[in-house]
């Protein structure tokens, strides 16, 4: 019987929650994620947990958070003064922002809090530092 293997192309259904249960992710209602593994587009425990699952074959897999989106990094979170920011914009905690690095790379931010002259953000992704837990159903795998 077919297994997944490194470099094959996979459609999977998946949900992914945090421990407490909350989900933050699914293809539930929705078509499946489909991926070559080993390109580096998902997080490596996503990865390594399809390895050898069979096709049809469902499983639920814990990542730590250093095989999925690490610790969060205190050189992510800046403080920015509210004269850089688009005058017709109210900075909210919880508001998402997107910024260029100079490189013009797209980086998300969220504002972490509001100052009197300034806001914090936040450039770590929203699950740096958690656990995940994935339901996982390979649907296709194609060699």
């Amino acid at each position: 019987m077919t297994q997944v293997k490194e470099n094959n192309t996979v459609k999977v259904h998946y949900t992914g929650k945090l421990a407490d249960g909350q989900v933050f992710d699914t293809s539930e209602g929705k078509e499946p994620l489909a991926f070559t593994l080993g390109e580096g587009r998902l997080i490596p425990g996503f990865e390594k947990g399809l390895i050898d699952m069979k096709l049809n074959e469902k499983k639920t897999i814990n990542i730590t958070k250093d095989d999925a989106y690490g610790d969060p990094r205190e050189d992510l979170i800046i403080e920015v003064p509210k004269t850089e920011l688009p005058q017709e914009m109210t900075p909210e905690v919880g508001m998402g922002l997107v910024s260029r690095t100079p490189e013009g790379q797209e980086m998300n931010l969220m504002v972490v809090e509001v100052r009197e002259e300034s806001v914090v953000l936040d450039g770590n992704h929203p699950l740096a530092g958690k656990e995940l837990i994935f339901d996982l159903e390979v649907v296709e795998i194609t060699e």
